[in-house]
């Protein structure tokens, strides 16, 4: 198990964004959590996403029935537990303000949601008929994983390792994001698309949505910006 704490690519741009993000998320998630055990409960099929609802117009709990077109946003903001949201908002701050960075401010917030979306849809290509409700933000957040490695591959990434001892190590981003990835795929390739409560194939539909539209700009716009001290190109979007 390795866990990422920190980069070395700094930023230009204060992550406004990413901060806010990460606070309506613990905040949702706070919320809800306050609602009690059944409170949480009748919260989450509420708002979490179901494929068989969207797909085949059937609600699975039609007495805390939603706009069924509106749980793909609002389950992205959502939470099972405490580890689920702190792994996530880990991830989201330590990849997202490098992303925001490159998009600015309004287009990130695009980006970020579109990352989402595409997770989402292909967790249901796959599962269109589950009942099980989908939540987390990790969908989106894979989106700027992907779009990271594409902009700062050689980044150094500070991890920590758990395994049969415990020790950070710092390596490329490439690498780091890379056996994430796979990690993930090879999950989703086992038989299911959401295994032990985890949604491989919603990371997998994120990553490379963020990985192929970033190759796809970066083609057409470039990667320009500064260097900085440490010797990382801060990369910003040039829209003209």
């Amino acid at each position: 198990m390795f866990i990422p704490i920190k980069d070395d690519v700094p930023t230009i741009r204060k992550p406004v964004v990413t901060i806010a993000l990460i606070v309506i998320n613990s905040v949702v998630f706070l919320f809800s959590i306050l609602l009690g055990s059944k409170g949480f409960l009748e919260f989450t099929y509420k708002f979490a996403y179901i494929p068989v609802e969207l797909v085949h117009a059937v609600e699975v709990t039609p007495e805390l029935a939603f706009s069924t077109y509106l749980t793909p946003f609002t389950s992205m903001f959502m939470h099972g537990g405490w580890l689920h949201l702190i792994g996530n908002m880990l991830f989201l701050w330590i990849y997202g303000n490098n992303v925001e960075d490159y998009f600015g401010h309004v287009k990130f917030v695009f980006f970020y949601l579109l990352s989402g979306l595409a997770a989402i849809a292909l967790y249901t290509l796959f599962g269109a008929s589950s009942e099980v409700p989908l939540v987390g933000a990790s969908g989106a957040i894979a989106g700027a994983m992907g779009a990271y490695i594409v902009l700062h591959p050689k980044a150094r990434i500070t991890v920590l390792i758990i395994f049969f001892f415990i020790q950070f190590i710092t390596i490329p981003a490439r690498i780091v994001l890379g056996i994430w990835f796979f990690m993930q795929l090879f999950m989703s390739l086992g038989g299911s698309s959401t295994g032990g409560g985890v949604a491989w194939l919603a990371h997998v539909g994120g990553f490379l949505f963020g990985f192929v539209l970033l190759k796809f700009l970066t083609k057409l716009y470039g990667r320009r910006g500064p260097t900085s001290s440490s010797g990382q190109r801060i990369y910003r979007m040039d829209w003209n």
